[in-house]
């Protein structure tokens, strides 16, 4: 009898070996009674094993540090569990944007789940076979070219030519400029019914511009004393006897005299380069820097000097003494030394 209880007692000890080795082989272990499986959790690109005592899906993503989001979801079966990621992708469509929720799936899937079917002239930003990933900025854009027929201005050219009779840094509108009229056939590109391209394809002038032609004074202009056609001066405004309105930004006054290119040091080059001529002033560049535009008119009233510039010095010009640039000798006496108000021209 005792042989025969332990010829059974090693049969029930390879049986139970028999049947560890086949739950081993399975991913099931046992330990005191409670039983361990092992899990193939597929995240995406991202695939584990893990084993736990765990029966519950989310419990097991949450021991193996794979918790679920709001938007996710899973699918268990007896030995694995696979993970669907919530994404949030922003689509536009034909201009209008809203965003939706994906699960890693195509482009391709994801418009046949959203019934959006491309149309003639559609074109989609990413190729349909491309995964949908968290932040995908997705765009349907309606494309259209049409060939439009439509007439436009054609704008005038200027042309400005030296006048001698007519004083220096004045100008005169001989000739009023006149936009033409010219039709087009264009090829226009719309994207969502927003034009974003323009080629034109075929031009013919219907009406020819006018191109205006302006004279520009180079002249030494009117006599030193100009009791008549002074000008009208208003605040920050001139206007000239010719129609011209300038404007000016401030005002000043200095002591003036007059120079000319016969005086003792002088010749016709001034101490910026340039070539004497009325309308050339000499100044203390500290208190009025060169290349500074001016209208001058002497405070009695009874000289026009008109528009200068400040392109020379002198010696004794220093603050607010200003020499005045005259073509004779004899037109510097007449003027002689008088009191004058700048107006700084803007």
């Amino acid at each position: 009898m005792a042989a025969r209880h332990g010829s059974c007692r090693r049969k029930w000890g390879r049986g139970i070996l028999l049947v560890s080795a086949a739950l081993l082989l399975t991913g099931v272990w046992l330990d005191n009674g409670r039983v361990a499986r092992s899990y193939t959790i597929t995240d995406g690109q991202r695939v584990m094993t893990y084993t736990t005592f765990a029966t519950d899906p989310a419990e097991v993503l949450e021991e193996a540090g794979l918790p679920l989001e709001s938007d996710d979801s899973f699918v268990a079966s007896r030995n694995g569990i696979t993970i669907s990621r919530g994404e949030r992708i922003t689509l536009s469509y034909h201009g209008s944007s809203r965003e939706v929720l994906c699960r890693s799936e195509t482009v391709g899937q994801l418009l046949e789940e959203l019934d959006l079917a491309l149309g003639q002239g559609d074109k989609l930003s990413h190729d349909p076979a491309c995964r949908t990933y968290d932040g995908m900025e997705l765009r349907i854009d309606r494309v259209e070219v049409r060939q439009e027929r439509y007439s436009a201005a054609l704008p005038h050219g200027v042309n400005r030519c030296a006048d001698s009779s007519l004083a220096a840094g004045l100008e005169q509108v001989l000739i009023p400029g006149e936009d033409g009229q010219v039709l087009r056939t264009a090829e226009v590109t719309y994207i969502n019914g927003q034009e974003s391209a323009r080629r034109i394809l075929e031009e013919t002038v219907v009406t020819p511009a006018v191109t205006e032609v302006v004279a520009v004074g180079t002249g030494e202009g009117a006599p030193a004393v100009n009791p008549d056609g002074k000008p009208e001066i208003g605040d920050g405004y001139i206007r000239l006897a010719t129609g011209e309105v300038l404007t000016y930004t401030r005002t000043d006054t200095v002591q003036a005299t007059g120079y000319t290119h016969t005086d003792a040091g002088c010749d016709y080059t001034t101490a910026t380069g340039t070539t004497v001529r009325r309308g050339t002033v000499a100044v203390d560049p500290r208190f009025i820097p060169y290349g500074t535009r001016m209208f001058i008119v002497s405070n009695d009233g009874e000289v026009v000097y008109g528009i200068a510039v400040a392109e020379d010095c002198g010696g004794a010009i220093k603050r607010d003494r200003m020499d005045l640039y005259f073509p004779t000798y004899e037109e510097c006496i007449q003027f002689g030394r008088r009191r004058c108000t700048l107006y700084f021209l803007g």
